[in-house]
C-alpha cells in the first residue's frame, strides 16, 4: 500500500484530482490531477533551479471538494496542503516557486510576502511534522 520516495522537499500530486469542480478530465481524457503533475515535472525538468523539488504522483489525496491538489512536505517541516489549481504552466510555476522557497526554509515557514501569487488563497491544510506541533 505504500511506496518508498526520496525523503527530500517534494510537490506529492494527487493524479486522480478532478480538472475544476465541474470537470473530471480535458478532451483527452486526462485528469486535473494527472495533468498538474505532468506540467510541473516538464517545468522542473527544463529548469535547474526547481532541480531539487521531487515531483511524487499519487492516487487522491482526500481533497476532493478542492481540484487539483497537492501536498509540499520534507523532512522536519510543517507540510501543506494546497488545491483548486488550474492544470497549467501558471499555476505549476507558482507552487515549483513556492516549493524552493518552502525548501529553504527552516520549519517550512514561508513569510507571506515571499509567496508567489499564484498560491496565495490555495493553502487548505497544514500539517506538522511527527513529534512536533506547530506555533
Amino acid at each position: 500500500m505504500l511506496t518508498r520516495v526520496d525523503g527530500g522537499p517534494a510537490v506529492v500530486v494527487c493524479d486522480t484530482c478532478r480538472h475544476s469542480a465541474g470537470q473530471r478530465s480535458d478532451a483527452a481524457g486526462m485528469t486535473g490531477g494527472a495533468r498538474l503533475a505532468e506540467v510541473l515535472r516538464g517545468l522542473r525538468d527544463a529548469d535547474a533551479r526547481y532541480a531539487a523539488i521531487a515531483i511524487q504522483p499519487m492516487p487522491c489525496l482526500f481533497a476532493c471538494q478542492d481540484h487539483c491538489t497537492v501536498h509540499l512536505r520534507a523532512p522536519g517541516k510543517v507540510g501543506y496542503v494546497l488545491g483548486r489549481f488550474t492544470p497549467d504552466a501558471a499555476a505549476a510555476r507558482a507552487i515549483l516557486d513556492y516549493a524552493l522557497a518552502y525548501a529553504e526554509s527552516v520549519h517550512g515557514r514561508v513569510a507571506y510576502a515571499d509567496w508567489p501569487d499564484g498560491v496565495k488563497g490555495h493553502f487548505i491544510v497544514r500539517i506538522p511534522p511527527a513529534g512536533f506541533v506547530a506555533e
